[in-house]
Order: structure tokens, then sequence, then C-alpha cells
């Protein structure tokens, strides 16, 4: 049996399958950001735009690029930061997490706080704010003027500098 990719230590089978196959409902906000998060890194598209809350007039999740997220990134973790209500018992909830995912060699890390309903006995995902990250370079900022670090022994500008 495999690890579920929300990082909870338990079989996939045994954790967020289930809710993604439509065989179990999420029981709290947690375990539907955990399913989601498992449902991207699974490529289960169709399973994160049905557990989106959608109101008339909303301009909605747009599947194509969703699908095209999902799919170009290599999912790494997900780390739940808090939780606020969100249980069996409520009717809201908020999960703020950081997914972590590598897309065209970049590593990245998607921080928000996401806002859940339960309607009809379903926990929803309703809203996100995403909390910007601060990039922090790695070495030296390489000057136009500087030797390219390609080593080909050409200016930065004239190099990998060169714009198209």
């Amino acid at each position: 049996m495999e690890n579920c990719p929300c990082g909870s230590g338990r079989s996939y089978e045994t954790c967020c399958g289930p809710y993604i196959a439509g065989k179990a409902k999420a029981p709290t906000a947690e375990a539907l950001m955990r399913a989601r998060y498992s449902a991207y890194a699974t490529g289960g598209v169709d399973f994160i735009v049905s557990s989106c809350l959608r109101e008339e007039g909303d301009g909605g999740l747009d599947v194509e690029a969703t699908k095209k997220w999902a799919k170009e990134s290599r999912w790494l973790g997900l780390k739940i930061m808090r939780t606020e209500k969100g249980g069996a018992a409520d009717d809201e909830g908020v999960v703020e997490f950081v997914a972590t995912y590598e897309q065209g060699g970049l590593h990245e890390e998607h921080h928000e706080i996401g806002g859940f309903v339960k309607k009809d006995g379903s926990w929803l995902y309703q809203t996100g704010n995403v909390i910007p990250t601060t990039v922090v370079r790695t070495s030296p900022k390489v000057g136009r003027n500087d030797p390219c670090p390609c080593g080909s022994g050409k200016k930065y500008k004239k190099c990998c500098g060169l714009k198209d």
C-alpha cells in the first residue's frame, strides 16, 4: 500500500482515496483539504471541481488551467499550518496550509488560508487567500556586465541574459 500524498502517514486507500473516489464524505474541513491536495497529486481534477462551492454568477474554477497545473507539477508535500473550526459538528472552517511542488524545474510553495463550508452534509472549499512568499536569492545577483555564470567567457548581457 502506497502512502497517501497528503502526508498523513496512512495509505491512500484508507486516507484520501475514498473521498476522491466518491465512496465517502470528508468528515472535516482538514480532511477535505488533504483530499484536495491528494487529488492534485494524483490527477483527480474532477474531485477538485466537485469539492468547490459554486455560486451563480461567480467566475468559477478554470478547469483546464487546473488540469494543466496538476499534470505539469510534481507534488512534494502538504503541511497543515493551523485549523479553525471545521470539525464534524461545524458548518464552516478554516485550514491554513502550505502545498509544496515542483514545476518547470522550480521548487514552489503555495501558502493559503482556505475557507470551507458544510452544505447538505458535505464539506466544500469556498474561498482561498493566497499568502505571498518572498523569493530569497540563494546566490549573488549577476550584473549585466559580469561574466556569464554559464562559463562561456562572455558578458552576461551578451549570453544568457540576452533578451529574445
